[in-house]
């Protein structure tokens, strides 16, 4: 399988400001694994912005958090060779695994012997390979990126951290730079979201409610069972948002949702009521532990005077 070169790498601002302060605060060089997914990037077709898209596709692999541990404590031994042992996806929690970082103080910002010899062997386990998103054809990619993080070599009044992505090209053995994208709001960044799909946290319910004059003509197990999963349905929704009929919910789904926005903002309105009233219950909840506290206090100052130990 040949090399899929990149054109970028993507990372979230908190992501990296979350590196960044990881390694500033260690006292110690530090190493870590960077997990993520790789997308292909259709272009994109609109042109009212300033913003030039290219006409071919982007390969863009995105990092989507990172595992950081001391260089003593790393995956790998003093000559750079990486013990598979450790990578399995079972110790990577199932995260897949893009490629790895390293962090070192005061030292020139480019790959050393030992990160060459680790950057070349990650690719040797295909077990790591994980497919890329939106592909036209089932390709696998190998975990190739390097990631540098390094200070100056003088010493600074403001605190600066310097780095730099490279992928190892198995072919030829090369490293590559590749430019590094901050994700954010804007044109630049359409092709990620364009590639988002959206996922909801309430639980699959059936939209389906009979009046009460229907259940009593329901004679039958089925019926009864059916009738049962409603009532549980909408148990689950009032926990969520009480007052809301789960019969309104067949409205918010499907093509015609966009013509019942209200009774979408009713739910948004219900579900903040309950949030209101759950805090307003857990305040009144607070201030009756605190006044039963300073009862106690004073019964316990009581006892202790009358006993003649005050």
């Amino acid at each position: 399988m040949g090399d899929l070169v990149l054109q970028k790498i993507a990372i979230s601002g908190p992501t990296l400001a979350s590196m960044i302060q990881r390694l500033s605060s260690s006292p110690a060089n530090l190493d870590g694994l960077l997990f993520g997914h790789v997308t292909c990037v259709a272009p994109s077709a609109l042109s009212d912005d300033s913003v030039q898209s290219t006409p071919d596709s982007q390969l863009v692999a995105t990092i989507s958090s990172f595992l950081s541990f001391p260089s003593l404590l790393s995956f790998y031994d003093s000559l750079g060779r990486v013990d598979s042992s450790r990578l399995t996806l079972t110790n990577l929690n199932q995260k897949p695994l893009i490629g790895w970082f390293s962090f070192r103080r005061k030292t020139p910002l480019r790959p050393s012997m030992r990160e060459s010899s680790v950057t070349r062997s990650l690719p040797s386990n295909p077990q790591l390979y994980l497919p890329i998103q939106n592909a036209s054809s089932e390709s696998l990619f190998a975990p190739s990126i390097f990631l540098l993080f390094t200070t100056p070599l003088q010493d600074q009044f403001i605190q600066t951290c310097q780095y730099r992505a490279f992928q190892v090209q198995s072919s030829n053995l090369c490293f590559n730079p590749l430019p590094i994208d901050i994700v954010n709001i804007g044109p630049a960044f359409r092709g990620h979201y364009g590639a988002f799909s959206p996922t909801s946290a309430l639980p699959f319910l059936n939209c389906e409610l009979r009046s009460s004059s229907a259940i009593n003509e329901c004679r039958n197990e089925e019926n009864l069972i059916r009738m049962k999963r409603i009532a549980k349905d909408q148990s689950e929704l009032d926990m969520c948002a009480e007052g809301m009929q789960i019969g309104r919910l067949n409205q918010l789904i499907g093509p015609e949702a966009v013509n019942y926005t209200a009774g979408l903002e009713d739910l948004y309105k219900k579900m903040l009521c309950k949030i209101e009233s759950l805090a307003r219950l857990v305040e009144a909840s607070s201030a009756k532990v605190v006044e039963q506290e300073n009862h106690n206090r004073k019964l316990r100052y009581k006892v202790a005077r009358s006993a003649g130990l005050e």
